[in-house]
């Protein structure tokens, strides 16, 4: 009962941008060519055939939350690290896990990188022998162009899959959205936009 009184009120305090975070691919807004019902990378959700991929666009197109939401659709357990705050020595103690788990309970791993432009090129081979075995699945997310920022090795091995920049009626709707939601948005606030 705690646990949820506890994380009743800690989702009521998180920002308005994580309350609104999308929780199904429909709710991805600008993205039909990644989420549409018979894009390339939905088709692969839906056979349960996920490949090692990199989500590239710009900052607040849904990166994060597009890799979460493919992971959580799946059979796959999630690790997410950032490339600004992790090294080698974390990498190996979650591929040594993923290892593990992938031999008790069959689960694989999903291994997501944020903003792995930041790993250097020793960082980006550490993790290539495993994305090769299949130890983990690899998801990178970046800002920059893959083809000049992610060593050749790793990057043949991925799909790369552009998000796009929102558009006016992009953001419209997540406004209106996130103005219209009486449990996670604002709506008990009254407030409106032109």
């Amino acid at each position: 009962m705690f646990d949820f009184e506890a994380n009743r009120h800690l989702s009521n305090s998180a920002p308005l941008a994580a309350r609104m975070r999308p929780t199904t691919l429909d709710d991805i807004v600008g993205q039909a060519h990644l989420t549409g019902k018979n894009s390339p990378l939905r088709r692969s959700i839906d056979a349960g055939r996920i490949p090692s991929f990199i989500l590239w666009g710009p900052p607040g197109t849904g990166k994060t939350s597009l890799a979460n939401l493919i992971t959580s659709t799946s059979n796959f357990h999630l690790e997410k690290i950032s490339a600004v705050t992790s090294g080698v020595s974390e990498l190996r103690k979650l591929i040594a896990e993923s290892k593990s788990r992938l031999g008790m309970s069959g689960q694989r791993t999903a291994l997501f990188i944020d903003e792995i432009h930041r790993f250097n090129k020793a960082q980006q081979d550490a993790i290539l022998p495993h994305v090769e075995d299949g130890t983990v699945t690899f998801i990178g997310a970046t800002t920059e162009n893959p083809s000049f920022e992610i060593i050749s090795p790793l990057l043949s091995r991925c799909r790369v899959f552009t998000l796009n920049g929102l558009e006016r009626k992009d953001i419209v709707r997540i406004l209106t959205n996130a103005l219209n939601d009486s449990e996670k948005g604002l709506e008990k606030r009254n407030l409106s936009i032109e």
